[in-house]
Order: C-alpha cells, then structure tokens, then sequence
C-alpha cells in the first residue's frame, strides 16, 4: 500500500524538469528492446509486467504475434521505479499499489515526489517537510527521488529511436556542439 505523507506540508518540490512547452510527447514512443535497455530491466521481466497489468504500454499494447510494444516516456519511468522498488525488497503486491497511484499523475507531478519504503510499505513524500517527518517515526528504510530517474531516463533516451503512434516519423535528436566534442574525445 502506498502512504501519502502528513497531509498539508508545502514546498520541497524538487525542481521542474519539463517546462511546458518541452513536455514529452505523448504519441512518441519506445518499442520493448529500447524501454528494456532504457530501464534496466530483462525482455522477459517486461513482458511478464505488461502481460499482468503492473506496467502496461499506455500508446499501443501487443495485438497478436509480431505485434510492437510502445512504451511512453511516463511508462519508462514507471518501469525504472518499479525496478528499484524491486532490488530494494518491496513486495510486488505494494509495487502494484504504488504504480497505480504513480500512473494517476502527470509526468510534471512526478517529479516533485520521492518514495519511500521500510519495505512493507511505500509512502509518498512531496515535501522536505513530509520526508522529516516520516524518518522522524524511525519508518524510512531507502528513498527514490522520481525526479532522479526521470533525468537518467532524459540522459539515456535519445540514443534510441523513437516511433510516433500515428504513423508519423520521429526527427533523432541532434548533440549540441559540446555534447558532440565530448563524444569525439571519448571515442578517440
């Protein structure tokens, strides 16, 4: 079951990382293979979380043989929470929870909000204020900052291809010029 903390805490949002007009696009895509590698995790853990519902692709679910997968960019995030609740001992009955209540929020609301567990439980905090609090009752065990997966994800997504939904052709997002300097250094 997922808490939220004490009811009423303000503040602590841990920064916005999509402002309005860069929010990802909700037609745009990755297909198993990709969201695999992006969240760390096997084919095989995917496919079983997806054939029972824990994280099911929201822009096209499999319809028979052959068919592709694509995960949004809210689908890997919740794929690589779902992950580190699983390495960190929750049970898959309190992940199962918790992504329900993760997938009731936009991607803006889950940045501001880290989970914690005393492994029993997950609790929701979106403030300093709600953290304190909970570590003070001694329940806190470990911590996942959304925002934290939400930057690895943004770090990592754009060495794969994307596919829009509709059909439509999706641009490979092109390095900066520092970005493609470092690249350079590092391949030589």
């Amino acid at each position: 079951m997922i808490k939220e903390g004490p009811v009423g805490a303000v503040g602590g949002e841990q920064g916005e990382l999509f402002p309005d007009e860069s929010a990802p696009d909700e037609l745009v895509g990755y297909r198993g293979p990709a969201a695999c590698q992006i969240a760390g995790i096997t084919y095989r853990q995917l496919d079983y979380w997806a054939r029972t519902g824990l994280v099911a692709p929201s822009i096209r679910g499999a319809q028979g043989s052959g068919s592709q997968r694509l995960y949004s960019f809210k689908d890997l995030l919740v794929l690589k929470v779902v992950k580190r609740l699983l390495d960190t001992g929750v049970s898959l009955q309190n992940i199962r929870v918790a992504v329900q209540h993760l997938r009731r929020r936009g991607v803006k609301d889950l940045a501001n909000i880290t989970l914690f567990s005393d492994g029993a439980t997950v609790y929701e905090c979106t403030s300093a204020e709600e953290i304190v609090d909970l570590l003070q009752g001694g329940q806190g065990v470990f911590g996942i900052a959304v925002s934290n997966a939400m930057q690895e994800i943004n770090g990592t997504i754009h060495d794969f291809q994307a596919e829009r939904a509709d059909g439509g052709t999706v641009e490979p997002v092109t390095d900066d010029e520092l970005t493609a300097r470092r690249k350079a250094r590092n391949v030589g």
